[in-house]
């Protein structure tokens, strides 16, 4: 990317978070108004000091008066400062609020494709780590950044009406720092960027870990995944000191170059005031002036850097949301009958293009009708089950609904009349109630009984001292895999499904379980389009078709009592192991 690239990506970012900022415009702009009071007002106390000290010579009712303009001043002064930082860190917090539920919202709705090809880590790293780097610029670094720059132009603006030679000598310096402004600002940025993005991948580590910690402990890779861990957090680490190092560099120069400033215009004013040209409260107010330039020049240093950070973690969180969602919106809205067809479809991965995973499948399923899947791991079998789910987009081809192309119907429309059992149930750590409900979120309490009675799970649920009131722990840990299995199967009961897609739903379950499993399958399948891909032959042997896939397509096709007589035929091999694996 080159440099006019990132003037635009930045200006970019501004815009997109200005976007966030609109619905709050009015109390925004009234914090910006108190922040300009505020620093209005840091303007005018050099200028009252030093009326204070060439007052001296004056009355006393006179040094009174301004004595009380000062208490005046630092009450109003206070006032403002309350206002703004009040009404800024309102406008923030509403802001990165709706921030984060646009970035959750779009990320549930992006494709299969893009979860493909990002880390879970590195994607929860941006909601959490990049908004809270966000939260902390939009409530006080932005503003504090602006207060500098009008406290920089105002002290200048002020000092040229006291002595425009002692400004210009005071000036002389300030092209120099901020041309190494801008480069520092620049090495920062970059360095921050990486940090950023490191810090997502250690997040994604333990996240990994975490996740899969009964197989980590199964194997005693506890010492690997910590090596791991500290490899890449002594990385996070190592550029962050880099960063720091430009940082440290960029600041001490600043403060060289301010101090250097302030004692250069002491000397300079003090022989303007022996020649006569310049008043000894004058000179004060100056040098007063000089140190609030110089300390908001020597503050900007640090601000510009949290800046430079706050747009690198933002240009990574904004990206996300420039990424093309799924379309829930637009398309045919209707209860379908749940006769499906694949016409002709051939299906590669968009990163594995030359890959091959499906091949020129034809087949139709009628409504009420159960066509089985079966073939030997990497066939291509549950790439089917995704495409029915419109999960991916065929390279050729098409999947028909009613005759009507997948394609053509509202997304979220159709996609509720689709339900799936998969092989490795997914249940969210909240009761079993809970869980069984996802099928149907207003279900009433009598509805979500009655599915899990239909399912064979209602005698194990209360026989939990807490019922269905019971937590499943994380995915579902504290139930059994056969449990897990029924409570999968009551969910999609409540959904209703057209089509109803079984994914290797008993394949890793014991005798007992598999045929509770079973006849609470049985009866989900009644009357529903089924589409079950196989893992024992006893799962099948009653299907309506049965389709047995090779490396991508189509081999054989036929009942069970047809297909166990193809001599040397696929299926009859594979009836002969009595199961087979995905």
């Amino acid at each position: 990317m080159n440099k006019t690239q990132k003037k635009k990506v930045n200006f970019s970012s501004l815009i997109k978070l200005y976007k966030y900022i609109k619905p709050y415009k009015t109390r925004f702009y009234t914090g910006i108004g108190f922040l300009l009071l505020t620093s209005f007002a840091s303007l005018i106390f050099p200028k009252l000091v030093g009326d204070l000290i060439d007052g001296s010579s004056q009355s006393v009712e006179k040094i009174n008066q301004i004595a009380i303009y000062l208490l005046i001043l630092f009450s109003a002064q206070a006032l403002f400062s309350y206002f703004r930082i009040v009404l800024f860190v309102s406008v923030a917090e509403k802001s990165l609020s709706k921030l984060r539920q646009d970035t959750f919202n779009h990320l549930s709705k992006l494709p299969l494709n893009f979860f493909s090809n990002n880390k879970i880590g590195e994607l929860n790293s941006r909601i959490s780590a990049d908004i809270t780097l966000l939260q902390e610029t939009f409530t006080t670094t932005f503003a504090e950044f602006f207060r500098q720059i009008i406290l920089i132009v105002g002290g200048v603006t002020f000092l040229s009406f006291i002595s425009v030679k002692l400004t210009l000598f005071m000036l002389s310096v300030l092209p120099v720092i901020m041309i190494l402004a801008v480069y520092f600002g620049k090495k920062i940025k970059s360095y921050s960027k990486k940090v950023q993005k490191e810090i997502a991948e250690s997040n994604n580590i333990v996240e990994e870990t975490l996740q899969g910690i009964r197989v980590v402990k199964t194997f005693t890779n506890e010492a690997f995944e910590s090596l791991k861990y500290k490899q890449k957090t002594d990385e996070v680490a190592k550029t962050a000191i880099k960063g720091g190092k430009y940082r440290g560099a960029f600041a001490s120069f600043i403060i060289l170059c301010v101090f250097g400033a302030i004692i250069s215009v002491i000397w300079f004013g003090t022989k303007q005031v022996h020649e006569g040209n310049l008043k000894m409260g004058e000179l004060f107010s100056f040098v007063l002036y000089t140190v609030f330039i110089g300390a908001s020049v020597g503050g900007l240093a640090d601000l510009y850097s949290k800046i430079q950070k706050a747009i690198g973690s933002s240009e990574a969180l904004l990206e996300i949301l420039e990424d093309e969602d799924e379309n829930y919106i637009d398309g045919i809205k209707k209860d379908i009958v749940g006769n499906l067809e694949f016409r002709d479809v051939t299906f590669s991965y968009e990163n594995r293009i030359e890959n091959i995973v499906l091949n020129s499948i034809n087949f139709t399923a009628k409504k009420g009708e159960t066509v089985a899947i079966v073939g030997p791991s990497g066939a291509g079998k549950s790439t089917i089950t995704s495409l029915i789910l419109d999960f991916y987009n065929t390279t050729k081809g098409s999947v028909l609904i009613d005759d009507v192309d997948l394609k053509e119907f509202n997304l979220h429309n159709i996609r509720k009349q689709i339900g799936i059992v998969p092989q490795d149930t997914f249940l969210f750590g909240g009761t079993i109630s809970e869980n069984i409900a996802y099928g149907k979120i207003d279900s009433t309490k009598e509805e979500i009984v009655e599915a899990a009675k239909q399912a064979n799970a209602d005698e194990f649920i209360n026989s939990f001292e807490d019922g269905y009131n019971t937590l499943v722990g994380e995915r579902g840990i504290q139930l059994s895999g056969g449990q897990r299995q029924r409570i999968a199967i009551a969910r999609t009961i409540l959904k209703n499904p057209a089509i109803l897609i079984l994914d290797e739903a008993t394949s890793s379950l014991d005798s007992k379980s598999e045929s509770m499993v079973q006849n609470a399958l049985e009866k989900l399948m009644k009357n529903r389009t089924t589409i079950v891909i196989a893992h024992r032959l006893s799962t099948i042997k009653s299907a309506d078709k049965i389709l047995v896939l090779d490396k991508g397509e189509i081999v054989e096709k036929g009942t069970h009592e047809e297909l166990i007589k193809i001599e040397d035929g696929t299926y009859k091999s594979l009836s002969k192991f009595q199961f087979f694996n995905e």
